[in-house]
């Protein structure tokens, strides 16, 4: 953004300039090109990567979705695993009544006992679970990148805020300072009589306003800072180092890719997932089993051991299995119908976005081709009439305020597409 410190002479080589055409001239050269220096370019910097990787690094939502995935990944060996065994220890047939009891080694028919038993589940369902613990595994590891996708849409908006406000901002500074530059010139002609009192009131009045706009738009850049905090801490009062990022957003190939949409994505370790529990309530009808060894001890007689195996029955399969493996059918059916309507409305909001998208390029473009030569135009001719005589101040005081909206509002537009560009182009997961 340039700068431009004009210093208008009174008198040179033995001519005078007129005092309202060396005004008018400040004035519009100031309307026309007028903005504050930049940053120290000493001072550390922060730069959009930067601020992207920082937010990467430190989002509380990724760790905590770090550690989900972690978590289910850790549970994946242990899903096809067969319960552990159980150990049983006791004594049999002890007396209770008559001279042996509570005597473990008076009565023939009393008996110490330990048993070791297994639960052998069917493989159907232990392989379903173990597809179901790696599903879910997959599940989270797909959020986890929707979760660092969206850690890097919103801390770049953050950036994107900040920097705006800023421009927007050094905008308003610098008509600040030419409004100041003219209130200090005027009294002088005024005493001198080469312009009117009700200038000066007016070049106030315009301080006032654009105070008013200053004060709001300094507010907007604190809020745009607390929004970047959020997200990068205390490197968020940084000074903004470099331009935003330029992207090329391809609306036909973002069409074709919303199937890939990053918060599609786990849809379909969901729908794994529910296959994976059907799988298992129907192979429940098959029933499980185990087995049983038990060492025990008599008095006065060998030792023996016994093996038992055990059998499910699954006898009322209409009642018990056969609706359990419905419901979870029913469930594959819901996430069916959750990710079509959700990839519907994606690209409801898809068009939308490229529609609005497409609407601010032609009116940027238009800006710049017509918006802003035209507010250049007309500080000239204000001023040329208020040289000659034929207008007065506030003419160029007005021409000057529509050349300040016309720069805000390229500023605006700016915005309005990085931040487009940039939800649109964090929609598909790399």
């Amino acid at each position: 953004m340039s700068r431009f410190i004009v210093r208008v002479p009174c008198r040179h080589a033995g001519w005078r300039l007129p005092s309202k055409l060396a005004l008018a001239w400040v004035l519009g050269m100031a309307a026309l090109g007028g903005g504050p220096a930049s940053a120290d370019p000493a001072a550390p910097a922060l730069s959009y990567a930067e601020a992207l990787e920082l937010a990467r690094q430190g989002a509380p939502a990724l760790r905590a979705q770090q550690a989900t995935l972690a978590g289910s990944t850790a549970l994946v060996p242990a899903a096809a695993a067969l319960p552990d065994p159980r150990l049983s220890v006791g004594v049999e047939n002890l007396p209770i009544a008559g001279p042996d009891r509570w005597r473990t080694t008076r009565d023939t028919g009393t008996m110490q006992r330990i048993a070791l038993m297994q639960e052998m589940p069917n493989r159907a369902r232990r392989d379903a679970r173990e597809q179901a613990a790696q599903a879910r595994s997959e599940r989270d590891r797909a959020m986890l990148v929707a979760a660092e996708l969206a850690v890097r849409r919103d801390a770049g908006l953050a950036w994107l805020a900040v920097h705006y406000a800023e421009a927007r901002l050094a905008q308003v500074a610098g008509f600040q300072r030419e409004n100041r530059l003219l209130q200090d010139t005027l009294p002088a002609r005024i005493a001198g009589g080469s312009a009117l009192p009700a200038e000066l009131t007016m070049a106030r009045q315009e301080a006032l306003a654009i105070a008013d706009r200053a004060d709001e738009l300094a507010r907007d850049l604190r809020k745009a800072r607390a929004e970047l905090r959020r997200w990068i801490g205390a490197r968020a009062d940084a000074p903004l180092q470099g331009e935003p990022p330029t992207r090329r957003v391809d609306g036909d190939a973002l069409r074709a890719s919303l199937p890939q949409h990053a918060e599609l994505a786990p849809y379909a370790p969901m729908r794994a997932m529910a296959q994976a529990e059907a799988a298992e309530a129907d192979a429940e009808q098959r029933g499980d089993w185990a087995w049983e060894v038990a060492y025990s001890r008599r008095p006065r007689y060998d030792d023996m051991v016994s093996f038992q195996l055990r059998f499910d029955l699954p006898w009322q399969r209409e009642r018990r299995q056969q609706p359990l493996v419905a419901a979870k059918r029913r469930e594959l059916e819901r996430l069916e119908a959750e990710r079509d309507d959700l990839l519907r409305r994606h690209a409801a909001e898809t068009d939308a976005m490229l529609a609005e998208l497409q609407a601010l390029d032609a009116q940027a473009e238009r800006l710049r081709g017509a918006g802003q030569p035209l507010a250049a135009e007309r500080v000239t001719l204000a001023t040329a009439a208020y040289q000659a005589g034929r207008g007065d101040l506030s003419a160029v005081l007005a021409a000057r305020s529509q050349v300040l909206e016309t720069q805000l509002r390229s500023i605006d537009l700016d915005a309005q597409r990085a931040a487009l560009s940039l939800r649109l182009s964090t929609l598909i997961a790399e």
